[in-house]
């Protein structure tokens, strides 16, 4: 390695008086005070001596005696630095032409300033000197000093000139030939500097340096050997920085000749260039402990190495990436052979590092591009390699371990070679389940199909069968897929697959959904018979075995089964308990159904079923004729659920039970406040039918005709053309015929708006324009219901209108009706639908607290599905993040991996490692960041930010390399994602700041 030093160079020449100036012939003179000034200037008591020159002069006529003053009070002005000594020597020069001191004042001023170091000073001196008019010895001096004021001034060419010229002086010349020989030196020319050197070798003066600088150029000559012996021999007698050098020399030294656990003592003690080393220094300083197999020691300087280009960067990485190797630290050593491969100084190495890049990328995953883009890269680059048929079989298998689905495909599709086959039918089928997680079922439909094509593995052949069953049934196509699961459990190999446990589970429930409620009951009784692991199917199947078995009568095999469930304590046993009571009336034991509603009614009281268990009670009493308990029963009803969906019904119910028993004040009674309460329901049509044959059995048709007329949804007169123009419209309704219906009853609206069946006008046109894929104008027609009492129509509206305004991103409308179907809704899964989304647009229009707040309703619903508690998860989880609640935040994150796929899953990994790094778990954070790297390598955003947590771990270990490194990738390779970007930017920033403060290579 070459390397040019400077040092600081001693003045090495003799010294030399000043001449004194002498009284010639011509000027001796008896003036007392010229002589008293005189001598003062011969003391050096400059100022003094100016003071009475300049009185001398004032005072004497005699010009040769001016002349003299002259002279001495330029020089006296020179040697006390007075501002304009230049302009009064130069007016000395102009004013006495003809003195002989105008040559002896050049160079006296000339040596003055040399003697002051002031070398540019003398300089301009010495120029305006006659050298002719010296004598011998005068020249030498001129000479010497005149090349030295231009070595000083860095000019090389004329301190040459002038040191030649005295190179054989007797009193100069040794000077002369050591600076000749440093200037040779520093000019790379160790031949001219030799012979220099060797010629002043025998002054002592000279040696300590001498042996310096001939350590250095044996070095940089490559007479590495001699350049430790000289290094080592002038070490004791050097100073600090030279002894920094020294140690650098030979190291390097030893370092050339392979000694390398010889080098590294030396090489340690080197202080840097102004206590800072370059990237060589490092490299050469962890090279050293690479060769002794110290590899801690070796990457602690290989990773100093921050933004290097060029053979020794590239030689560096690639050792870092061994050592890296060597202590199993396999991400870090996937970064190094990175960096080193696309570097092209040596291609071997290069070609080495490439490989190393795509085995670990195989291996371990990676952030940057798709494990099958670096394999390709690989083949395509480098055909001829050694390795060829391994990395065809990594790149094939990597389809598969690096679950890059995506990017794998797109590559499969471009060569769907016959070899390539098996990893076409395995990859179609992972990229399938990757779109049905994320809800995209058309599209996993396809792949599923496409999987199906090829039959390589009778395994995943089953797999794939049994997914189209799964993405069919999401997409209701439940008769595809009753065919799609019978297939699959018909396949070889479906039985060692993990669906196949829940395959009649499955296919009973298209059946259910086909309402083939035996087929379906058999399966699930099927499921039951072979599946008791989990508790939550079994209790299901048990509940849906149940109800199939009640839909078609078999009440005594529905007894069994609900029973099943209440012994079983699931969430589902009031449901079931009260179907055993509801079943005890199908099969004549109305004492017994009474006796276990009642209890029921008792054992839960938060059922969502006790409403109903009220309305079947009473309409038991009253069929056991038990007129007293069925009004005291629907009294209970109508307490507890004030608003309920049973309410006017049940005060129908207690009218008419009245009119039976002949109490007609108390029946209208019951009746007008049906009709006052819920007027235009079917309830209050009927309240108003029973109540004209009360008034009219007493004769009072008057007073019914008044009371008619205050109820604004029955017009006595329009009546027959009121029931007409509905019953028309009705007709086409129930036909299917959609375009006529919505002509009909938008004709009837128009016509009555609070005619007598104006609720269900409303409500049928607002149905026909959604199936017809009119839903704005329907909006009109479902708000005009649900601002009605609550009646039949209300929950279905309800969660219509939410569709509407959910899929047109209205959620200020949105939120207010989901709140409405989430109090009024009877059925569980529109509640569980209103919560869910409440938490949705709540966290959408960044309301993180009420979000929260629905996301913990959520949650604490057993009955939500996996996908549902993710969402939740994730929004409280991320309202935590946006309100600054960290430790919630960890809370949620933690709870979402156990439950989270897709994205959802890279979200959670990505946080449990940006956690562990505020811990300074470095080590555990960088092993969730490959982990992200390795399963989730399709979500780039978060492998992104993972690069980002791990280059601060890396930092956080003292790794610098692998920081700045992973940073400038991110910077480079995800410009998608300018915040990512951003971010990457100003760590790396940070990190280059403070690293450039002990390397020098390193610029910001």
């Amino acid at each position: 390695m070459q390397k040019k030093n400077r040092f600081i160079i001693a003045l090495f020449f003799t010294g030399f008086s000043i001449l004194s100036a002498q009284k010639s012939a011509i000027y001796t003179h008896d003036s007392k005070d010229f002589d008293k000034a005189l001598a003062l200037y011969n003391d050096k008591q400059y100022a003094s001596a100016q003071f009475i020159f300049d009185k001398v002069k004032s005072a004497t006529a005699n010009e040769e005696l001016k002349s003299d003053c002259s002279y001495y009070v330029a020089n006296c002005a020179i040697r006390t630095n007075q501002a304009d000594a230049d302009v009064l020597m130069e007016r000395f020069v102009t004013d006495y032409p003809t003195s002989r001191k105008q040559n002896q004042a050049y160079i006296e001023v000339a040596h003055y300033y040399f003697n002051q170091g002031s070398y540019p000073q003398a300089l301009e001196w010495f120029e305006k000197v006659d050298e002719n008019n010296l004598s011998y010895n005068e020249q030498d001096q001129y000479n010497f000093q005149k090349g030295y004021s231009f070595f000083s001034s860095k000019n090389k060419k004329e301190a040459t000139t002038y040191f030649n010229k005295v190179a054989n002086s007797k009193e100069y010349g040794s000077q002369a030939k050591y600076y000749l020989g440093f200037m040779a030196y520093e000019g790379d020319d160790y031949k001219q500097a030799t012979k220099y050197f060797d010629e002043v070798s025998g002054e002592e003066k000279y040696k300590e340096k001498l042996s310096y600088y001939q350590a250095d150029m044996n070095f940089k000559l490559g007479n590495f050997q001699k350049a430790i012996d000289l290094g080592i021999k002038a070490m004791p007698k050097s100073n600090a920085i030279e002894q920094s050098e020294l140690n650098k020399i030979i190291g390097e030294s030893y370092f050339n000749l392979k000694k390398y656990d010889q080098s590294i003592p030396y090489l340690e003690l080197y202080k840097g260039k102004k206590g800072k080393w370059n990237n060589t220094d490092f490299y050469q300083l962890g090279y050293a402990y690479y060769m002794q197999k110290n590899y801690e020691n070796a990457i602690s300087q290989f990773n100093k190495i921050i933004g290097g280009k060029d053979f020794v960067a590239q030689n560096a990485y690639y050792h870092l990436g061994e050592s890296y190797l060597e202590l199993n630290k396999k991400q870090q050593a996937l970064n190094a052979f990175k960096n080193a491969s696309e570097m092209d100084f040596d291609k071997a190495i290069q070609e080495d590092a490439s490989l190393n890049y795509a085995k670990l990328s195989y291996e371990i995953g990676n952030s940057y591009q798709s494990t099958p883009d670096v394999l390709t890269a690989f083949m395509k680059k480098y055909p001829n390699n050694a390795n060829q048929s391994e990395i065809e079989r990594l790149l094939i298998d990597s389809y598969i371990s690096s679950r890059n689905y995506r990017e794998a495909l797109i590559l499969l599709e471009k060569n769907k070679s016959p070899e390539n086959k098996l990893a076409y039918q395995k990859v179609t089928f992972y990229r399938g389940l990757e779109l049905y997680t994320d809800s995209n079922y058309q599209e996993a439909l396809t792949l599923f199909e496409k999987s199906l094509d090829i039959q390589k593995d009778t395994k995943f052949t089953a797999r794939a069968t049994f997914w189209k069953g799964e993405t069919e049934y999401v997409l209701n196509d439940f008769k595809n897929a009753v065919l799609s699961y019978k297939q699959f459990m018909n396949l070889a190999g479906a039985e060692t697959t993990p669906e196949f446990k829940n395959s009649n589970y499955n296919l009973a429930y298209s059946y259910f959904k086909q309402k083939e409620y035996d087929q379906a009951g058999n399966y699930f009784q099927s499921y039951i018979n072979q599946s008791k692991a989990d508790k939550a199917r079994l209790n299901d199947s048990y509940l849906r075995l149940a109800d199939c078995r009640f839909v078609t009568s078999n009440y005594t095999s529905a007894l069994e089964a609900y029973n099943k469930v209440i012994d079983s304590k699931s969430v589902d046993a009031d449901y079931a308990y009260f179907q055993k009571a509801i079943c005890y009336g199908f099969v004549t034991k109305n004492d017994k159904k009474i006796e276990e509603l009642n209890t029921f009614l008792q054992l839960y009281p938060k059922s969502e079923y006790r409403d109903d268990a009220y309305f079947e009670l009473a309409n038991t009493y009253v069929a056991q004729n038990k007129p007293d308990l069925a009004i005291k029963t629907y009294d209970k009803l109508n307490a507890e659920f004030k608003n309920g969906s049973f309410t006017s019904k049940a005060i129908l119910r207690q009218g008419l039970i009245y009119y039976n028993s002949d109490k007609d004040e108390q029946a209208l009674t019951k009746f007008k406040k049906v009709a006052a309460d819920f007027p235009k329901t079917p309830e209050a049509l009927e309240a108003v039918s029973t109540a004209r044959l009360i008034y009219v059995d007493n004769g009072k048709v008057d007073e019914y005709a008044s009371w008619v007329r205050t109820l604004d949804f029955v017009a006595v007169t329009d009546a027959e053309l009121d029931n007409d123009t509905y019953e028309a419209a009705e007709k086409q309704y129930l036909q299917n015929n959609t375009k006529q219906a919505i002509s009909g009853f938008s004709g009837y609206v128009g016509k009555f708006p609070n005619g007598i069946h104006s609720l269900k006008a409303n409500f049928y046109l607002a149905q026909s324009y959604f199936s017809d894929g009119q839903e704005t104008k329907s909006i009109p027609n479902y708000e005009y219901v649900i601002a009605q009492p609550r009646n039949e129509f209300t929950e279905q509206s309800l969660a219509r209108l939410v569709q509407i305004f959910l899929k047109n991103d209205d959620k200020s409308k949105a939120i207010p009706v989901l709140t409405r179907l989430e109090n009024e809704a009877d059925f569980p899964q529109n509640k569980i639908f209103a919560q869910s989304n409440l938490m949705k647009s709540y966290y959408e229009n960044k309301d993180y607290s009420n979000s929260v707040i629905y996301a913990e309703n959520v949650l604490a619903n057993p009955k939500m599905d996996d996908n549902v508690k993710s969402d939740a998860q994730i929004i409280i989880a991320r309202a935590a993040i946006q309100t600054g609640d960290e430790v919630k935040a960890r809370s949620a994150y933690a709870k979402l991996q156990t439950i989270a796929k897709g994205e959802l899953a890279a979200e959670a990994l990505y946080y449990d490692a940006y956690f562990k790094n505020k811990d300074q778990k470095f080590e555990a954070s960088n092993e969730v960041v490959q982990k992200l790297a390795k399963n989730y390598s399709s979500y780039k955003y978060y492998g992104a930010k993972g690069l980002i947590l791990m280059a601060k771990n890396f930092y956080g270990l003292k790794d610098s390399f692998q920081a700045t490194y992973i940073l400038e990738s991110v910077i480079k390779n995800f410009t998608d994602f300018p915040d990512v970007v951003s971010e990457a930017q100003k760590e790396l920033d940070a990190i280059k700041s403070e690293e450039s403060k002990t390397n020098s290579s390193i610029t910001n």
